[in-house]
């Protein structure tokens, strides 16, 4: 019974002091208590930076209002302590690739941000710089980003979130020429490649979670439609965007690969959505886990309620169905 504390919630925190910020903490780890929960999330690098120190990445713009510069303080520190003082386990939530997702956020990338320091592993989408998953530097420099979390942190978990190589912008390309020209010889085709490149992060990270202690896990939430069904592809009968063709994140290679100690699809849909039924992705998801060792954690879209795009009692309705699947 996990909840994700994004940058979002950092936003609205006070960074000012140690003191502030784990007053904050204690509040908002009491709050998570007061509703069952028994996880949180915490993203911890949300854009190339840190809220932790770190010698690879700078700190975030999220503690000071400007990336690069040091609080005084180490927000995971706090958050760790908090949790666990209270029973709660806490996951370190990385986005491995994003650096920047528009010109206002972050709204200045310090000197030592990766897309200043190495150019030439990052791509730009729209407004967007990403790392190219392709370039092995770039790709093991975030393996290096989650061995360093798991030597200076007592966190129960590595948890990486939808993104990969971005969404589709309309009218931008993600260049990875030079990339597939240096290293896509054994593809014939670029997604395949795309794909390729993104396993074997996520193989190289899980494998230096358990390097580190085996009890740690590891877990990835992908963007709720593997593929869509087309009668002989295994996928799900719906008809939205597919992270296995958009995303170039194909998660059941991870579940067979055994190098995801869970999955939480972000099933953000409703059982009247007619392109992606809630009920149609719960089982889909609970068909291709089954017998595989990975857990299946359902991610719920709560936020959704607040934007009127959920009916009430939507979410009651959607816990009870997952819950009845236990035993598919």
């Amino acid at each position: 019974r996990a909840v994700w504390v994004s940058y979002l919630e950092w936003a609205g925190m006070d960074f000012s002091s140690e003191e502030a910020f784990r007053a904050g903490a204690a509040e908002l780890m009491d709050n998570c208590l007061s509703i069952g929960l028994n996880t949180v999330i915490a993203q911890v690098r949300p854009f190339g930076d840190a809220l932790y120190r770190s010698t690879l990445f700078p700190w975030s713009h999220l503690c000071t209002g400007v990336q690069g510069q040091d609080p005084g303080f180490d927000p995971l520190d706090v958050l760790i302590t908090e949790a666990h003082s209270r029973g709660l386990s806490l996951e370190a939530w990385v986005n491995p690739y994003r650096l920047r997702s528009s010109e206002k956020m972050p709204p200045a990338l310090a000197e030592n941000n990766l897309a200043n320091v190495h150019p030439e592993w990052v791509c730009a989408v729209g407004e967007g710089l990403y790392l190219n998953p392709a370039i092995p530097e770039a790709a093991d420099y975030v393996v290096q980003g989650v061995a360093e979390l798991l030597q200076n942190y007592a966190v129960d978990g590595i948890h990486f979130d939808d993104y990969f190589y971005p969404y589709p912008v309309d009218g931008a390309a993600f260049d990875d020429d030079a990339a597939y020209a240096a290293y896509g010889a054994d593809f014939a085709d670029r997604a395949d490649f795309r794909r390729d490149s993104v396993n074997k992060l996520v193989k190289a990270c899980y494998d230096a979670v358990k390097a580190a202690d085996p009890a740690i896990r590891f877990g990835v939430s992908p963007f709720g439609i593997w593929k869509n069904g087309d009668g002989e592809n295994g996928g799900s009968a719906t008809r939205g965007l597919s992270a296995y063709d958009a995303i170039y994140c194909d998660a059941l290679a991870w579940v067979k690969g055994g190098y995801v100690d869970y999955l939480a699809p972000q099933l953000y849909w409703s059982f009247d959505t007619a392109s992606a039924r809630y009920d149609t992705l719960c089982e889909w998801w609970n068909r291709a886990l089954d017998s595989s060792g990975v857990d299946l954690y359902i991610n719920h879209g709560a936020y959704r309620y607040a934007e009127g795009k959920m009916e009430s009692g939507e979410m009651t309705k959607q816990t009870a169905y997952a819950r009845d699947l236990y035993a598919y």
